[in-house]
């Protein structure tokens, strides 16, 4: 009787560490679920367009809603609304390029950020080179901004002859940013030795954007086609899209 006793009470004894174990393993399994969720939810679903003025950020927006030709104005506030990529909904949101209201309208919607796509016009980048490299490296800069957010330089109006190619905007983009950088490094300085802000790029070398945190890479697109059915031009950016849901 005493070692019946004594198996059963050992039979109880593992079939209560089993329970703890199964326990322990639901309770774990939860946590990871639960930090899979939350981070997902911190990513939000937001693209954001944004770029200087006139580089067809808008009729790009309205490309990639309504899948056709709209006419389009230059912005006086955000335009947003929703688009279905395989089975996933992301918000775009066409940020106007004015000075004046494109940092106080990035700042609301830079939290919920999934992705950034910054739109160059490809016929007046030289014109306009420095403007463009001064706003890309406060965007850069902005360390609010998840360090492996996926960013799109997009240079528009490939279909004008005048066009530079994306290979030729991105090596003299990295040449402008470099002394954008010098510049802006050196008004700290003046301003607060002490600074600690983050230095873009790697200390002792040229500006390159492989040297940054975030995932930027560069595309070619144009935004201007009247064929309603046509998505060729758009190509690279429905790619990239995809790619990052």
């Amino acid at each position: 009787m005493e070692k019946r006793a004594e198996a059963l009470l050992e039979d109880n004894e593992a079939s209560q560490l089993f329970g703890i174990i199964v326990a322990i393993f639901a309770v774990v399994l939860t946590i990871v679920a639960f930090i899979v969720w939350q981070r997902k939810k911190s990513v939000g679903r937001s693209v954001l367009i944004t770029g200087l003025c006139d580089a067809g950020k808008t009729l790009l927006y309205a490309r990639l809603i309504h899948s056709r030709f709209i006419e389009t104005y230059t912005s006086a506030k955000e335009n947003v609304d929703d688009i279905e990529i395989k089975d996933n909904s992301l918000k775009i949101v066409d940020i106007p390029g004015h000075e004046r209201l494109r940092y106080r309208i990035f700042d609301k919607y830079k939290s919920s950020a999934r992705g950034l796509i910054f739109v160059i016009d490809s016929v007046t980048f030289q014109k306009d080179i420095r403007d463009v490299a001064e706003f890309l490296y406060t965007l850069l800069c902005d360390s609010s901004l998840q360090k492996s957010l996926p960013i799109l330089v997009l240079c528009n109006k490939q279909d004008q002859a005048l066009a530079k190619g994306c290979k030729v905007i991105r090596n003299l983009l990295e040449k402008e940013l470099n002394l954008v950088r010098v510049t802006k490094s050196s008004q700290l300085e003046a301003t607060d030795a002490s600074s600690t802000n983050t230095f873009l790029g790697k200390e002792g070398k040229d500006f390159e954007f492989d040297d940054v945190s975030m995932k930027i890479e560069f595309a070619e697109c144009s935004a201007f086609s009247k064929e309603s059915e046509t998505s060729a031009e758009i190509e690279q950016l429905q790619d990239w899209l995809e790619k990052i849901l």
